[in-house]
């Protein structure tokens, strides 16, 4: 496992909770808005890589100021040893949130089985029928609705969430995402946000971030099909 940076803390990425974030490096997406290019290409943010030893160190100073820890990246279920660390992290007594984009419905079965993670973050780009090629090569409606089947089914806690970027995201896609999660716990509508592209160039000329209206007319079309929908 490479870890390829960590937050030592956060109010805001695991909800009700004081978290740390833990980044790992490298993923099976190539999402054009991506703001950690780093970790995607599998580069540590920060030059040298953490080592798991010093984050499990790092974890039992923390015990009385944080309350959860985040696993991010990246896609961290590409990491064979993710079960190990999210088993380590919680036999410290921490909760934990994991982040993906569902591209391994296997990997998300078994640690929602196993118990080992407490909150599951799931990024649904697009239209499940429309991933290629923006985001993968392949073909994986499937596998998306698989990963979401899954969340809902068994996750102890979950959310589903969209960066809003034109021309990915409109308001029939926004349809269509809903509808594919219907009846979910908690949609969450991400605003664009112009910084570190992975692929500046695929939003040129175009202005890809939304107005305010606009977001909140989103909204209120996925609201048909979901309990709760926000802005973040």
């Amino acid at each position: 496992m490479i870890i390829g940076g960590l937050q030592k803390i956060s109010l805001i990425d695991f909800p009700g909770r004081i978290s740390c974030v833990l980044f790992l490096t490298g993923c099976n997406f190539h999402c054009p808005y991506c703001h950690n290019p780093e970790l995607a290409r599998g580069v540590p943010v920060d030059g040298l890589p953490i080592t798991p030893a010093q984050f499990y160190a790092f974890l039992e100073a923390r015990r009385s100021l944080l309350d959860g820890v985040v696993i991010s990246g990246g896609e961290p279920t590409l990491q064979d040893d993710l079960p190990a660390v999210c088993a380590a992290v919680k036999s410290l007594g921490f909760p934990v949130k994991l982040d993906t984009n569902g591209s391994r419905p296997h990997v998300l079965r078994h640690l929602v089985a196993d118990g080992l993670v407490d909150y599951v973050a799931m990024d649904i780009k697009t239209d499940p029928r429309r991933y290629v090629p923006v985001f993968q090569s392949e073909n994986g409606q499937e596998t998306i609705q698989e990963s979401i089947r899954i969340i809902m089914a068994s996750a102890p806690a979950y959310e589903f969430r969209t960066t809003c970027a034109k021309p990915i995201i409109d308001e029939a896609v926004i349809a269509a995402i809903a509808r594919s999660i219907e009846g979910a716990d908690r949609y969450v509508l991400q605003p664009f946000q112009n910084q570190r592209l992975l692929t500046p160039s695929f939003f040129q000329p175009a202005e890809p971030a939304f107005t305010s209206a606009q977001m909140h007319r989103m909204k209120t079309v996925a609201q048909r099909w979901v309990e709760h929908c926000t802005i973040r």
